[in-house]
């Protein structure tokens, strides 16, 4: 049943006037989508992180928000050429209190084909801002900076902190971001009370978590022989085969056999699942400008990576000796089976519990906003949460923000402006509740 909106007697007048200023403000929170939009930090590799940085650092700056830009030396994939670059912005109140951070990640995954629209254009049609990026997550990033500038201005004396992060590489694991950033300290509980993480998983929606993660790479050992002649060589091709197959007739029937009490969405992610990542095999692949044939040889290497995606009800040690069995009955019953098994990385799953500060609040602010009660789910993939969880220690950590994850990584992904304006509101009351005011409302 829907939950009536706190308007007129009920809502606080210095309320009412934040929600109206969210709306006049409305076109700038589009002109801003765009503008991030049209920074295009594709990764990998990596490209223009000091760029949009450089950009949230003028735009935070003009607000009052104290900025440090923070680069990622030595984690996967910083480089001279790529360097993975963090924006960190701070505004304290006029007194002590606790602090509430929206952490957002900078960068999108490629382009892809079949756009009828630049994907780094950023047009506005029907209601929405389209382009790469634009769901996952520029929008989310855009809505929660609007969000902090309009509660700021209508209420600049209130308790404790805000905090804008813009972070690197959170499509290939986040280590040049959130868990760079978490692993010094700037996600202890002591300094940091509350996160909100702006991901696209709908304005009526409170991600409290996702499921665990495992990759890792199978090497099918092989012996080089001339092609002619494979005989005389061993292929490392054909033993990944096995491995395939056996995957096929014991791996995937187990694992669609699991379910969990978690609230995952969508429907088919609520089982274990298992994605073979990539495959390689044989001879190295030649450079695009290459127009040769490939040598005769017989494989002497076959590689996949896969991505094992557990429940909570999982444990890791047991995802992992699955495979690792799985692997050594091959090897008990195929002549001249070698192979090695190495881990990429990590992550166990995570769920905040539903009466935990921030999710009430967001909660609340919600069925304010749009009359309605919130979903709780949990999300299929890893995102942020995770490393402000393990390495941050801080659980008090939703996902929330506009978009609708489905167009995520699509071609022609958009976000609904109607969607920013209420997740806006949302956030700028939820504010509101978190960091009470110590002075008059302008």
């Amino acid at each position: 049943m829907p939950v009536p909106l706190r308007q007129d007697p009920g809502m606080e007048p210095f309320e009412s006037r934040l929600l109206r200023e969210i709306e006049r403000r409305s076109e700038d929170l589009v002109r801003l989508t765009q503008d991030l939009v049209r920074i295009p930090t594709t990764n990998p590799p990596g490209n223009l992180y000091r760029r949009i940085c450089e950009f949230l650092e003028r735009r935070l700056a003009a607000a009052g928000f104290e900025c440090r830009l923070i680069r990622a030396v030595g984690s996967p994939g910083d480089s001279e050429t790529y360097p993975r670059w963090n924006i960190l912005a701070r505004r304290d109140g006029t007194s002590p209190g606790e602090c509430v951070h929206f952490s957002s990640h900078t960068d999108v995954v490629e382009a892809g084909h079949g756009w009828t629209v630049d994907p780094f254009g950023g047009e506005v049609r029907d209601g929405r801002v389209y382009g790469r990026g634009a769901c996952d997550m520029k929008g989310g990033l855009a809505t929660s900076i609007i969000a902090a500038e309009t509660f700021v201005s209508v209420c600049p004396e209130f308790s404790g902190s805000i905090e804008i992060s813009g972070t690197a590489d959170e499509e290939t694991g986040g280590f040049g971001g959130v868990a760079f950033l978490a692993e010094r300290g700037l996600f202890h509980p002591d300094r940091v009370q509350h996160v909100i993480i702006p991901e696209p998983l709908n304005k009526d929606r409170i991600c409290l978590g996702h499921r665990g993660v495992w990759w890792a790479e199978i090497e099918t050992k092989g012996r080089i022989a001339h092609g002619s002649m494979p005989f005389l060589g061993d292929s490392a091709i054909r033993h990944m085969g096995a491995v395939l197959e056996e995957m096929e007739r014991y791996l995937y029937p187990l694992l669609a056999g699991r379910s969990t009490a978690m609230p995952v969405v969508p429907e088919g992610a609520r089982q274990s699942t298992l994605n073979i990542n990539s495959i390689h095999g044989g001879e190295a692949e030649p450079d695009a400008v290459h127009t040769g044939f490939p040598a005769a040889c017989v494989a002497d290497r076959c590689r996949i990576v896969i991505d094992r995606r557990f429940l909570i009800e999982e444990d890791i040690a047991s995802v992992k000796s699955e495979v690792a069995d799985m692997l050594e009955r091959i090897r008990a019953k195929r002549p001249g089976f070698e192979y090695e098994i190495r881990d990429l990385w990590e992550i166990t799953p995570v769920m905040t519990e539903r009466d935990a500060p921030v999710v009430r609040s967001v909660a609340s602010s919600i069925r304010r906003v749009m009359s309605r009660r919130p979903a709780y789910v949990i999300s299929p993939g890893t995102y942020d949460q995770k490393h402000i969880d393990r390495i941050g220690r801080l659980s008090n950590c939703i996902a929330y923000g506009p978009g609708i994850l489905d167009v995520a990584h699509q071609a022609d992904e958009w976000v609904g402006i109607q969607d920013m304006v209420d997740s806006a509101k949302v956030m700028a009351l939820t504010l509101s509740e978190l960091l009470p005011r110590t002075g008059r409302a302008r």
